[in-house]
């Protein structure tokens, strides 16, 4: 009896925390979920469907790939430009998928499951013109930077329109890898409703897995004009794994969840513990389907290896909820903060995650403590994970220091000057007259007016870490909108709009869960000790201007029994200068002559500061 009113008390605060409120301050996720679906039609290439919503977009790019031998005519434009950039575009199909694959019975109930499944369509038809061979995939049409020096309606472009392949001789295993993920995932969409186009998905899938397996490289080596603009960061590992997994999802085959188990420690699914998920690094992605695999009960022989898969995962989780031991930063006003340039596109991410996996611990045989994760600072409970994402979701719709939507064409105040090409010009049905490059730029670009077509739905790059904000056009770093910001979302805001009208009161966030930095001394929790030893020793003192400074000496030690290569180190609190590491995007790095630390040895590196010191931590690694 006591165990049911316990479980029943925890249903009634689990259901409380998603409950949209009536009164003031309440936000209709239904609607933010309509307008994030309109935002997807403005983005549309190609011919546009007699159903099209967004009515300010004419037909376009229609002799895209004419000049290759091939129909690349569709697909999505990423941002505010005009050029169709392959692995962004796929990770959005990916993460629009998994939204409906949770969370269609919600979008159902909101009316829009029908114009979800449309946009995921909308993308995967492109991806099968795409890949026109078992071995060659279509992975960018236009190139961003004659795009950048042209302000134009797509419905106008006078820019190049060349397409950009990998092949066996120019690989590309990141971007095959993501659209392999995205053709599995979209095949469990179509499965029951148009199970001839969903099995012609899984084919395009299986081949180019295969391809990306069989002929590793990174695609920006092949594809270079994407360097620039979507470079792949995070190299190929992870894309390898999260096309497995979402082959294993969508076939139950088990050479996928063998690959995805026996290739953790050399593609980095084991290794990485990362608090960031987007278009360039999945590993979160792929730790949140393995743990989804163990909770039900699907791991069979390979659970062990599936655990360690599931404890960074919750290391994600603990960092972004602030019960790490690293934690993501926070704005004063409660956003999680990582860049400046489009910061949104990862509060989204997230949210998602951790709406999935609070969803997955509640729900899946195999949880325990009531699905609780247990993190460095605390448990965290799932009605707390999903307390925690409303808040972000609901700083999005307007609940900032600023009063303002980043949903544009949400609410009473939101970004008017979107830096978007086809929004910020007069709309191609209203005056087909045609506009020149510079025509764009002299006359629309530099505008003071709010763009003449409303971006319905477009989540833009968002505030800085001061929750400042600038409405200005050539802003692009805060007013450019991308679909991946919006993708994650709409499972979100499904699960959201799908859990209203509950009657009960708000569940409010402990104290603990608003941390923002991490406590010094602290290292990272896994339940399983780390391959990689750090030892930090204070080799030097001295006083000088009234303070106290040291010098630390760090050791990093592989205590593997093999070669640790790709590592990459968190470094936190630094308030001095630092000597023996190179920066990278997740981090810090060795440096170049150190490619890759041998079994038992050790480098070290130095930093000076006052006080305490820096907090050091693995952040990935590869065992090979």
């Amino acid at each position: 009896m006591a165990k049911n009113a316990i479980a029943l008390l925890g249903l009634l605060a689990f259901a409380s925390v998603v409950r949209t409120a009536s009164g003031a301050g309440g936000h209709d996720y239904a609607l933010a979920l309509k307008k994030s679906f309109l935002y997807f039609e403005a983005q549309r290439s190609g011919v546009l469907p007699p159903n099209q919503r967004v009515t300010w977009r004419e037909n376009s790019g229609l002799f895209d790939g004419k000049a290759n031998g091939v129909d690349l005519v569709g697909g999505y434009y990423d941002a505010g430009d005009n050029v169709k950039f392959g692995l962004p575009m796929a990770f959005t199909v990916t993460m629009m998928s998994w939204g409906i694959l949770e969370y269609g019975k919600q979008m159902a109930a909101a009316g829009e499951l029908r114009n979800a499944m449309d946009a995921v369509k909308w993308g995967t038809d492109y991806f099968i013109k795409a890949h026109p061979e078992p071995d060659v995939l279509y992975g960018e049409v236009g190139d961003g930077d004659t795009d950048h020096s042209c302000w134009q309606r797509p419905e106008d472009m006078s820019t190049s329109r060349q397409a950009f392949r990998i092949d066996p001789q120019n690989p590309g295993s990141d971007l095959a890898g993501e659209t392999a993920a995205a053709m599995a995932a979209a095949s469990l969409v179509f499965r029951h409703t148009y199970p001839g186009y969903a099995n012609l998905l899984l084919e395009h899938s299986k081949q180019l897995f295969t391809f990306a397996d069989k002929y590793r490289g990174k695609y920006d080596s092949s594809i270079t004009v994407a360097r620039n603009y979507y470079g792949s960061f995070s190299g190929y590992g992870d894309e390898l794994l999260w096309a497995a997994a979402w082959l294993y999802e969508a076939t139950e085959e088990g050479c996928y969840l063998e690959y995805l188990a026996r290739n953790g420690d050399a593609l980095g699914g084991t290794g990485w513990s990362i608090n960031q998920f987007g278009w360039d690094v999945k590993y979160p992605g792929v730790q949140v389907l393995a743990a989804k695999f163990l909770l039900q009960g699907r791991a069979g022989a390979h659970a062990t290896a599936l655990q360690r898969y599931r404890q960074n995962a919750e290391f994600f989780v603990c960092s972004c909820v602030g019960k790490g031991a690293v934690n993501v930063p926070r704005t004063p006003g409660g956003m999680m903060y990582h860049q400046r340039w489009n910061n949104l596109q990862f509060v989204t991410s997230a949210s998602f995650l951790l709406t999935v996996y609070a969803d997955y611990a509640t729900a899946l045989p195999g949880s325990a403590g009531g699905g609780a994760v247990r993190c460095p600072a605390g448990a965290a409970r799932p009605f707390e994970i999903l307390a925690f994402v409303r808040s972000q979701v609901n700083y999005i719709l307007g609940d900032n220091p600023r009063g303002t939507s980043y949903m544009v064409g949400y609410g009473g105040s939101f970004p008017r000057q979107v830096h978007h090409r086809g929004a910020s010009i007069v709309s191609f049905r209203m005056n087909p007259s045609f506009v020149s490059c510079q025509e764009g730029y002299s006359s629309w670009y530099p505008r003071q007016a709010g763009n003449p077509n409303v971006l319905e739905g477009a989540i833009v790059g968002g505030p800085d870490e001061y929750d400042d904000f600038a409405d200005e056009r050539n802003n692009y770093e805060q007013t450019e909108a991308a679909t991946y910001n919006s993708a994650p979302l709409v499972g979100v805001l499904a699960r959201l709009a799908g859990a209203c009208g509950t009657g009960l009161e708000e569940y409010q966030l402990p104290p603990a869960a608003n941390q923002t930095s991490p406590p010094p001394h602290r290292r990272p929790h896994h339940a399983a000790p780390s391959p990689i030893e750090i030892e930090q020793n204070v080799t030097r003192t001295w006083a000088m201007r009234r303070a106290t400074y040291y010098r630390y000496s760090v050791t990093v030690t592989n205590r593997s029994g093999k070669t640790v290569r790709e590592l990459h180190l968190g470094v936190s609190e630094l308030r001095g200068r630092l000597w023996g590491l190179d920066k990278a995007r997740y981090g810090h790095v060795p440096p170049k002559w150190l490619p890759a630390l041998r079994a038992g040895k050790s480098f070290r590196f130095v930093y000076v500061q006052s006080g305490t010191p820096a907090n050091v931590w693995v952040t990935g690694y590869k065992l090979v």
